[in-house]
């Protein structure tokens, strides 16, 4: 293997080593690169500085550098291999596609009692464990904390995110797709034009942007809507927070948002809340299920260290694959074969599926193909590879780990001679050679782009968790349903792999849940994409609390999550804590704050 090969993750390697139709039939090796302009996009880990990058910008290469060694480039695919030699550049990662993970959960949450004017609505919080009956008039708002919110885009005109006066909360709206920052100032104007008539598209000729999937309202408004709309009744946890809401760009062939877009949306709110002098939350209810789930990826580390910058608190939820039947794991025995079985619909265009072991354990692969054709054993070879049966090609790249990473990854990228893949059972034989630690674990894409007939037929729950609430420096939120206290099977489950790092953190309401809906109203939705943002707001409440009220100058980061930690009350049903499903325990705000 080149040098500059190892300088870059395995799936960018593979993606490279594939034609142009492979790449275009694949569902995940495309990410990131443009067939007009024959460019990629590139995350870059890197030391020291980029001119050596930048001395190439007559050749069409771009840079936008992020804080702390992270950049995201542009690069013509000729000039890749002389970029990786450049030797600031540590390590070099193609972008992955996110995937969205949708009053009584405010009493749920342990917020009436922190809250003016609230008890009287949902159920007590008195019969929450712990004998707590509330009484903490604290007053708790979020008000002094900025809301950041990294999503679909925000309706700014829905009456949630608009105080009495009619003005906006919106500190800045940066809508991605058009390249374009909006300050308060632009959505006033808006808002101006918008009247009492109600006209949208006089509003939206001044400040053109809309959330078009509504995800981002919906979210947005759980965390910090003031409920206008609804005289109250709908009112988010941080009601008095500004926000700083970012649209993800998303791509013309799949309207998916990318990780690169998600790095750069982080950035902005966190160097715009440090102009402002104000302390932060900020809200990603987005994720994927590509990496080894240990947070070693460059977007997961880039995530830790931003939770380290300045003051702010980061929350994710763990994604809705906990039932979807996409992870399967077990442990190999010398003299035992092992044999993984994918079940894979009709009419499926492409599909991945990923092993991912420990580079000490030895074991050979076989491929049976659902017409009982063996392929293989795959060599453990470093490279890519090549494989063909009936309608279908499977492109495997054997990998390496990484200066980040003790893990190794065999991926196999299926795609389709003609229209479709061959569809049936695919079975993975594993025969032990040596072995040190003989786990292994496979996963399959997000469900959402695969027919739901595609899946493991040994599925299993746990490490379901999404890509980046697997970064030990976020707040990673499940979801529970509060009108049962039951756990929602869709929630992803830790732990982490390999680390074991207690994942999630905790839980929180997440099952029809009443939310602001963009284009004015309210809808329900369920997912721990509308879990994530009772935290983040609740985070918001905290630091309110202990930074502007003067309580705790530092109450921020780590110290946030461990105040929600120490607060968050056990579900039933359960003897082990912290546990793969709810981490320590259900969101408890009241509980949380120190008495």
């Amino acid at each position: 293997m080149d040098v500059v090969d190892q300088k870059r993750e395995n799936l960018l390697n593979l993606a490279l080593s594939a034609s142009e139709e492979e790449r275009l039939k694949s569902e995940n090796l495309e990410i990131g690169y443009d067939p007009e302009d024959k460019t990629w996009e590139l995350i870059l880990r890197y030391s020291g500085n980029l001119n050596r990058l930048r001395e190439l910008s007559d050749q069409g290469v771009t840079v936008r550098e992020l804080f702390n060694g992270y950049a995201i480039a542009r690069v013509p695919q000729g000039l890749l291999d002389r970029v990786s030699g450049i030797r600031e550049i540590q390590y070099i990662e193609k972008p992955k596609r996110l995937f969205f993970a949708m009053d009584m959960a405010k009493a749920a949450s342990c917020l009436l009692g922190i809250q003016p004017g609230r008890r009287e609505e949902g159920r007590s919080s008195g019969t929450e464990p712990g004998g707590h009956t509330g009484g903490l008039e604290h007053g708790l708002t979020g008000k002094g904390v900025i809301l950041g919110v990294i999503d679909s885009g925000i309706d700014y005109l829905h009456p949630d995110f608009r105080n009495e006066d009619g003005s906006t909360r919106i500190l800045y709206l940066w809508d991605q797709d058009q390249g374009q920052v909006y300050d308060r100032e632009d959505i006033n104007r808006a808002l101006a034009a918008y009247g009492e008539q109600n006209d949208r598209r006089a509003a939206l000729n001044i400040v053109p942007s809309v959330d078009v999937s509504g995800h981002g309202t919906a979210a947005a408004a759980i965390a910090a809507g003031n409920g206008r709309g609804s005289d109250g009744v709908y009112r988010g946890v941080a009601y008095e927070s500004e926000l700083i809401a970012v649209k993800l760009g998303t791509s013309p062939k799949d309207s998916f948002p990318r990780t690169t877009q998600l790095m750069e949306g982080l950035d902005f709110i966190l160097k715009r809340a440090i102009l402002l002098e104000r302390p932060v939350a900020v809200n990603v209810s987005f994720g994927n299920t590509y990496g080894s789930h240990d947070g070693t990826s460059l977007l997961e580390t880039f995530m830790n260290e931003a939770s380290n910058y300045s003051r702010n608190v980061i929350v994710t939820g763990t994604g809705n694959e906990g039932a979807s039947a996409g992870h399967t794991a077990g442990q190999l025995v010398i003299g035992e074969r092992e044999r993984i079985e994918l079940s894979v619909a009709p009419f499926e265009t492409s599909f991945s599926v990923q092993l991912w072991k420990s580079y000490a354990d030895q074991f050979s692969i076989l491929l049976t193909a659902p017409d009982g054709r063996s392929l293989g054993p795959i060599e453990e070879r470093l490279g890519p590879q090549r494989l063909e049966n009936g309608n279908t090609r499977i492109l495997i790249y054997y990998g390496k780990p990484s200066p980040y990473s003790r893990a190794q990854e065999v991926y196999f990228d299926f795609i389709p001679l003609k229209d479709y893949t061959d569809s049936g059972i695919w079975t993975f034989q594993l025969t032990p050679i040596e072995l040190v630690t003989g786990h292994y674990d496979f996963w399959l894409p997000s469900g959402r782009i695969l027919n739901p007939s595609t899946r493991f037929l040994r599925p299993v729950p746990e490490t379901t968790l999404t890509i980046p609430s697997t970064a030990s420096g976020v707040i990673s939120v499940g979801a529970y349903n509060d009108s049962n206290l039951a756990y929602a099977d869709f929630s992803g489950r830790g732990f982490t792999r390999q680390t074991r790092q207690v994942k999630p953190d905790l839980a929180a309401p997440g099952v029809d849940i009443v939310t602001a809906k963009a284009g004015g109203g309210y809808e329900a939705v369920t997912g721990t994409s509308f879990a994530a943002p009772f935290v983040t707001g609740s985070a918001a409440l905290l630091m309110q609390w202990g930074i502007v009220d003067g309580n705790d100058p530092f109450l921020y980061g780590e110290k946030v999550k461990a105040y929600l930690i120490r607060g968050a009350r056990h579900l039933p049903g359960y003897t082990e804590w912290p546990n793969e499903r709810v981490g320590y325990g259900a969101l408890c705000v009241e509980e949380s704050i120190p008495k």
